[in-house]
């Protein structure tokens, strides 16, 4: 039985290695309006969406606009993010069954 969650390990910090493009933050979509005041975003049809990923810098939290032209990459990148979440979780779950079993086998 801990040879297949082992392997499972093994398996997932492999695909650990693969998420290259992974960033830590939450996505913002944000519309504006301009200091034109005859333009139709002041009548309801706003400016954007404008893209923004929001990071935590040293404790502070910033917004770094995402260019129309890097959208899918920082989406792409958020995505790497929650799947390393999900590696980590699941690791955290096998290493406890190991350490239970190892535990046993010593009593």
């Amino acid at each position: 039985m801990s040879n297949s969650y082992i392997q499972e390990r093994d398996e997932l910090l492999k695909e650990m290695t693969t998420l290259s493009s992974l960033l830590h933050g939450s996505w913002l979509e944000r519309y504006s309006t301009c200091t034109r005041p005859d333009c139709a975003c002041h009548s309801g049809k706003r400016h954007g969406p404008r893209y923004y990923l929001v990071i935590n810098d040293n404790g502070q939290q910033r917004q770094k606009y995402i260019p129309n032209s890097l959208v899918k990459k920082a989406q792409t990148g958020l995505a790497q993010h929650k799947r390393l979440q999900q590696i980590v979780d699941r690791i955290t779950q096998i290493n406890l069954i190991l350490m239970k079993e190892r535990n046993h086998e010593s009593e």
